[in-house]
């Protein structure tokens, strides 16, 4: 742990202090420690499927008026 501030590192002191005893005191006794591999981080998403439904009706995003519709729109909203 690096840290600036002297009076946190030394809060922790008596944690650290216990965990390496109890560590000492597990290898003592017969235990081992093994370093296992890391699982990944960000797992992969299962593969999308290929199958497309028929009966599926698909949502396109309309297109945005052109300045001609806006005049218009414009014009017919002042008409009224």
């Amino acid at each position: 742990m690096i840290s600036n501030h002297l009076n946190l590192v030394e809060q922790q002191r008596q944690n650290t202090e216990s965990i390496s005893n109890r560590i000492a005191d597990f290898l003592a006794a017969g235990g081992q420690i093994a370093e296992l591999k890391s699982p990944p981080r960000n797992p992969l998403p299962p593969p999308r499927s290929q199958k497309i439904n028929p009966d599926t009706i698909l949502k396109r995003k309309p297109r945005p008026l052109n300045r001609a519709e806006r005049r218009a729109l414009r014009k017919m909203a002042d008409s009224l």
